[in-house]
């Protein structure tokens, strides 16, 4: 196998953990008090790491859902940085206050900035790589 080939497959099973990963995420908001916005960005990741699956998002859309998902990322953060330790979001299953709830959908908001912004750029970096191709 190539290496071209080696890194679309890697890419594509790393994308296709993060969908599942999201599409999970979203899932399991049915049981929060506020299901609804919440699903709406799980489930906005989902559909981007899906539409990434068939090689057909455009790079402005995860950048603009990584901006909006770090930005209410930064909203939560006085709340929860210094307050509450990283460990203590893993302590139970459940949650065990307002804090560590905070905690763990500040860090969610940032894995889905995060993946969306890998997605933006590498989509970005594989429209430059076409259109070169194209123009030699």
């Amino acid at each position: 196998m190539d290496e071209k080939k080696l890194g679309r497959t890697l890419w594509i099973i790393a994308n296709a953990v993060m969908c599942l990963a999201f599409l999970f995420s979203t899932v399991v908001q049915l049981n929060d008090p506020d299901p609804i916005r919440w699903m709406g960005v799980y489930g906005a990741a989902t559909v981007v790491c899906g539409l990434e699956l068939r090689r057909g998002v455009r790079a402005w859309i995860p950048a603009l859902l990584a901006v909006l998902a770090l930005t209410w990322a930064a909203t939560i953060a006085p709340r929860v940085i210094g307050k509450v330790g990283f460990t203590e979001m893993f302590a139970e299953f459940e949650m065990r206050n307002a804090g560590v709830e905070e905690a763990r959908e500040m860090y969610g908001l940032l894995f889905v900035a995060i993946w969306m912004g890998v997605i933006a750029a590498f989509e970005r970096r594989s429209t430059r790589r076409r259109a070169d191709e194209v123009l030699c």
